[in-house]
Parts: C-alpha cells; structure tokens; sequence
C-alpha cells in the first residue's frame, strides 16, 4: 500500500497536467483521470504515474474518421 505523502493534491496535480484544478476536478468526476478519494476526509489524491500514463494517452494522434 502506498503512503498518503507518495499522491498528489489536487492543486499539485493539476499542475502537473498544465489545467485548472476545476478541470481535474471534472475530469476525475467524468472519469477520465484515474482518481483516489480518501477515505477519512474524502479529498481527491492522484498518482504521478496515473497522471503520466493520461499524458501519454492524451498525447497519441487523432485517428481521422473516415469520409463514407
């Protein structure tokens, strides 16, 4: 099990991704940022190598849709 100080805050995360915490915030909601809560006083914590593999993901070219 990892320790609490080896997460993110969301503000600390946020700035990793170059967003607004409120994007994260979203994001993480949506799903589409792997997230923790805590479950003793339910803040978001992320970790640095989910937050690499998204970069990673997002950083992949667009597939181009097809003309029918």
């Amino acid at each position: 099990m990892k320790k609490l100080d080896e997460y993110l805050k969301v503000a600390e995360a946020a700035d990793y991704l170059g967003i607004s915490q409120n994007t994260l915030r979203k994001w993480a909601d949506e799903g589409r940022v792997t997230v923790r809560v805590n479950p003793a006083n339910g803040y978001r914590m992320f970790r640095e190598e989910d937050l690499r593999q998204f970069l990673s993901e997002a950083s992949k070219p667009a597939v181009p849709k097809r003309a029918k």
